[in-house]
């Protein structure tokens, strides 16, 4: 049974703000110390060194590497990198779209941006199964069922836990594998600390009609979404702004982090002395720009007061004129006169920032370093800023940009440059070993599972601060994410369910005339892979299969436990080789 100190048991012990790596001292005092604490995992605070903290959408100096992997096929770039790993005909279904790379990888891209077109009914029938309850309920439901009425913790933060495991379950089974991708990148870009007192009750409306509904869709319309989605007016605090009180938290982030970028920061200078592009419009911001982008804001709340009629407490967004200040504004360039119609500061805004070049480089910049490498070519990112800005209105915005940078030549060419973080490793493992698995609330063995994957660093919407998630390598690459992903895969690959048996099952899935270390070792790595493993990793796993004989020699894989236990050991090994773990 659940209660208010699961807290504890999702992130683990040790949760001191001193734990975290120490941010850059004026971003610490901007945004406020509470965004540290309580701090994130302990392993992501050992992993995640002070440049991401200062500049999270930035990748820190290249680490010098003596040897790139070499790319692999289309097939295998396509499913790891805009997706969550193949599975198990994955390889061959992409292969079959075209007679060149180049023809498959377009056809297979024109098949994920169209996610309405692919049958989807097997991860349908699991979420079905899973027996959700608040995943479809309106935010009024939700925030009367799980909030006014105050319940129990368990059903308080029931449409948080239902969205994190049916955030799993899609990676895992969904075939629209980009856009499930796409989800993860805006909830992270727009990343809000969702295990929370008054976020939780609502989370499933949030994932479902902001993130899910835009996510391959118009920029302008989820940044609108999101302004007044109660767990972003919750979260930053925009929900008490005022005229007399305008408060900067929330107007700040949304410059700096959701739109045009820290990079495009030019500090305290006065708003005209900010240089302009060929058009007229500034380069970047400045505190004013806050400031004013503040005021823009005021007004903006919910209604969560049933002691006040102007209010009532429906959750949803209101607009309450009262606390608007009427004044006028210079924001980003733009002149907005005093006393317009009710929202019309607020969304003129919105379109401001929506429209800036510097967030079409920003937003692209982000793709480019999720879907490349940390170090995308900056042709790659100014062709998708190109056309991310000239789409502004088009209802297929973010569908463009991700074609123009997946399409690029450099997308085939590009390998290595990215690891798997934990949430890729685990769900392209069980992608990869065909688990079977439930996660419906109250299984013990999901229960399991999610508090291991947690250790590793990277608990589905928890991430504390609101700058998301690192997304560059040696964030990652280091001891405590790579041990801990490797404990919940030995785990992951030994589980059996109630009925004793394996979720994931190698021996079930190997054929009866592979038997000897070099034969299972190879047909697994394929299997897995979709590829031939360098020979020096392909040779290591043979000889932990062999334990010191002949590794041509026939095991008694049908009749041993110990060579059974063995292969699930040898699948799990393959799991967190270098080969599976590079993107």
């Amino acid at each position: 049974m659940m209660g208010r100190d699961r807290v504890t048991t999702r992130f683990g012990p040790s949760r001191s703000v001193d734990a975290v790596a120490n941010p850059d001292r004026r971003a610490l005092l901007r945004r406020g110390a509470h965004f540290f604490g309580p701090a994130v995992a302990e392993s992501a605070q050992h992993a995640i060194q002070p440049t991401f903290m200062r500049r999270p959408d930035r990748p820190g100096p290249r680490q010098k590497m003596t040897r790139m992997p070499a790319p692999p096929p289309a097939a295998v770039i396509a499913t790891t990198r805009l997706g969550y790993g193949p599975r198990p005909g994955d390889i061959a279904a992409f292969n079959a779209l075209g007679g060149t790379e180049t023809a498959r990888l377009t056809a297979w891209l024109d098949q994920q941006l169209d996610p309405a077109s692919i049958d989807d009914s097997v991860a349908d029938a699991r979420m079905s199964a899973a027996g959700f309850t608040t995943l479809g309920k309106s935010l009024p439901q939700l925030w009367n069922d799980h909030h006014v009425v105050e319940p129990e913790w368990e059903i308080r933060i029931q449409p948080f836990l239902e969205t994190e495991r049916a955030t799993l379950l899609r990676a895992v089974y969904s075939r629209r594998q980009l856009f499930e991708v796409m989800v993860d990148f805006w909830h992270n870009h727009f990343s809000i600390f969702a295990y929370e007192f008054i976020i939780a009750p609502v989370w499933a409306w949030q994932d479902r009609e902001i993130i899910r509904a835009n996510a391959l869709g118009n920029f302008r319309q989820m940044l609108g979404g999101v302004a007044k989605s109660p767990p972003m007016l919750y979260y930053l605090d925009n929900r008490v702004s005022s005229a007399d009180f305008p408060n900067e938290n929330y107007a700040r982030e949304l410059i700096e982090l959701h739109t045009v970028g820290a990079d495009a920061y030019f500090g305290a200078i006065d708003q005209a002395a900010v240089p302009t592009d060929s058009n007229g419009t500034p380069l970047g911001y400045v505190d004013a720009d806050v400031t004013a982008a503040a005021r823009c804001l005021t007004g903006w709340t919910i209604s969560d007061r049933s002691w006040d009629p102007d209010f009532g407490n429906t959750g949803e967004f209101l607009y309450h004129a009262p606390w608007h200040d009427n004044d006028p504004k210079t924001v980003l360039g733009i002149d907005l006169p005093a006393n317009q119609a009710a929202l019309k500061d607020g969304e003129d805004l919105l379109d401001a920032l929506a429209a800036h070049p510097a967030t079409g480089r920003f937003v692209a910049g982000k793709l480019a370093r999720r879907i490349l490498g940390d170090f995308p070519p900056s042709e790659v990112v100014e062709a998708a800023a190109d056309v991310f800005t000239a789409a502004v209105a088009a209802p297929d915005q973010i569908a463009q940009t991700l074609r123009t940078i997946v399409l690029h030549p450099s997308f085939l060419s590009t390998w290595g440059d990215k690891v798997k973080r934990p949430l890729e490793t685990l769900t392209s493992a069980m992608r990869g070993g065909e688990a079977d698995w439930d996660f419906a609330i109250g299984a013990d063995d999901t229960n399991t599972l999610l508090w291991r994957f947690n250790q590793a660093g990277q608990p589905l919407f928890s991430w504390h601060p609101p700058n998301g998630y690192p997304d560059v390598k040696f964030a990652w690459n280091s001891t405590a994410p790579l041990v801990m992903s490797w404990k919940v895969i030995n785990w992951l690959t030994d589980v059996r369910d109630p009925s004793e048996n394996y979720r994931i099952d190698p021996l079930s899935a190997t054929p009866p005339d592979v038997r000897s270390a070099e034969a299972l070792a190879t047909f697994w790595i394929q299997r897995i892979l979709g590829r031939p493993m360098p020979g020096p990793e392909h040779d290591e796993i043979v000889s932990f299969m062999a334990q010191g004989h002949n590794p041509n020699l026939d095991l008694p894989l049908d009749t041993s436990e110990s060579t059974q236990e063995r292969l699930r050991a040898m699948v799990g090994l393959i799991f967190m080789s270098p080969a599976f773990l590079w993107r």
